[in-house]
């Protein structure tokens, strides 16, 4: 063991992964943390990332799913599009929701676009989004990031896939720090 500890293709790439592995942690808790605390105003390049919390869009999105929104034009949102936006009124109000477009018009008198959106699992239609309410359209759904926040949404998952990586990877660097600290005082 000592040996493999030594060597230093094995450092090399053991501090790649810790690297990476604390990269892709913080990157996805900011971008999480900026997106709650914001309230979904800030987006990160104008990329959003949303969890699916109801089942009004199956089958195509599940609970906990996580999709990707990307702000476009609004002239460029077709019939058949998922959207996200802010709801304005009744039990929409303040909250983010997916919905895909149904029919697309203009306000007569602002000739802002108005949207016309529904769930699929729901059989009637949403209030109108005005083009005001959107933050993108759905690009993606990421496998990936859904099957974390699922297991992270869990006790038991956010200890073994959050903490204990984290207190591995930081104890790790002081037993390293500390070694290399006791190897140099006896070496002098």
């Amino acid at each position: 063991m000592k040996n493999l500890s030594e060597n230093k293709a094995f450092k090399v790439i053991t501090t790649i992964i810790k690297i990476f592995i604390v990269i892709v942690l913080v990157g996805f808790i900011l971008a999480v943390c900026l997106q709650r605390f914001s309230d979904n105003k800030i987006s990160i390049f104008k990329y959003r990332m949303f969890t699916v919390i109801s089942g009004s869009m199956k089958p195509e999105y599940d609970m906990g799913d996580v999709l990707i929104s990307k702000e476009v034009d609004p002239s460029s949102i077709k019939v058949g599009d998922a959207i996200s936006y802010e709801g304005k009124v009744g039990e929409f109000k303040n909250k983010v929701i997916t919905h895909q477009v149904i029919e697309i018009g203009t306000d007569p008198d602002t000739g802002k676009y108005l949207f016309h959106t529904r769930g699929l699992a729901n059989p009637i239609e949403d209030p109108i989004v005005s083009e005001d309410q959107l933050y993108g359209v759905i690009i993606y759904k990421s496998l990936l990031l859904s099957t974390i926040y699922r297991i992270i949404e869990t006790n038991i998952g956010f200890y073994l896939f959050i903490i204990i990586p984290l207190l591995y990877i930081i104890s790790s660097e002081i037993i390293m720090f500390m070694l290399d600290k006791e190897e140099k005082r006896r070496s002098n």
